[in-house]
């Protein structure tokens, strides 16, 4: 990564420069079976894509707070990448009726129409599926992406000073995340290019967060971002850990 990247996107767009093609976010629902793998090239284009439609169809601008009602996922990820790309507030489980947008997961669909903007819902599904039936009130993100622009230039500089992520109660900048994710990376036992982190951790802490993404796109590593972990046994745990050939565990006391 490049020592003047001062915003998350800026890391994403080092990452696309340096090797496109390697695994950046590799993603497990062990309620489902599910697993989705991302090379950084990958990832980019669903950031790309999903920052249009924030910028463009939702009208989001700098200093906008987006409520993002989501769990650990790849599209979460995805997300929050998104909302560095525009340069707004991405409030991880924020209040919808403070946001000027709200993105849902299928179970937050209620709590999410008190925001008063947009409001965009995720199926979740495998394979980014979209919902049967699109939930009254809101766009369906899996029909609105796809035929968004695969490239993405903000209207307005992004500012790494100004807010860029909220989690948990506390506020970070831009260039905070960055430099946070940096400082703890060798912590999490990512020590430079190459390493692979399995994180169990929930995307509403600020340790969740930085394992299960910005520490791994800080370092030049990767993450593989598991959901619902603790029906995992310890013995397929062990597989995984080998076969996805990982170097750092995180994971909750109970998982």
């Amino acid at each position: 990564m490049n020592a003047t990247d001062r915003t998350p996107a800026d890391l994403l767009s080092s990452a696309l420069a340096a090797d496109p093609g390697r695994p950046l976010v590799t993603f497990y629902d062990d309620a489902t079976g599910e697993r989705v793998e991302l090379s950084v090239a990958t990832f980019a284009n669903w950031v790309a894509k999903t920052a249009n439609l924030l910028q463009g169809d939702l009208a989001a601008a700098p200093g906008d707070r987006v409520a993002l009602l989501l769990p650990a996922h790849w599209q979460t990820a995805v997300w929050l990448l998104a909302c560095s790309s525009v340069g707004v507030v991405a409030d991880m489980g924020g209040n919808p009726g403070a946001a000027d947008v709200v993105v849902s997961g299928p179970d937050t669909l209620e709590a999410a129409r008190a925001c008063r903007g947009e409001r965009v819902a995720l199926a979740l599904r495998p394979l980014g599926g979209r919902f049967p039936q699109t939930p009254e009130g809101f766009v369906d993100y899996a029909v609105e992406v796809p035929s968004q622009g695969d490239r993405f230039a903000p209207f307005a500089p992004v500012d790494p000073e100004e807010p860029a992520l909220v989690v948990a109660g506390r506020e970070f900048s831009a260039a905070e995340v960055v430099e946070r994710a940096r400082a703890e990376a060798p912590g999490l036992g990512l020590t430079g290019p190459g390493c692979r982190i399995l994180s169990g951790l929930p995307y509403d802490t600020w340790d969740g967060l930085n394992a299960g993404l910005y520490g791994p796109l800080a370092t030049g590593g990767s993450v593989v971002l598991c959901r619902n972990l603790e029906r995992l046994g310890e013995e397929a745990l062990a597989k995984r850990v080998e076969s996805e050939r990982v170097s750092t565990v995180r994971r909750s006391d109970a998982g």
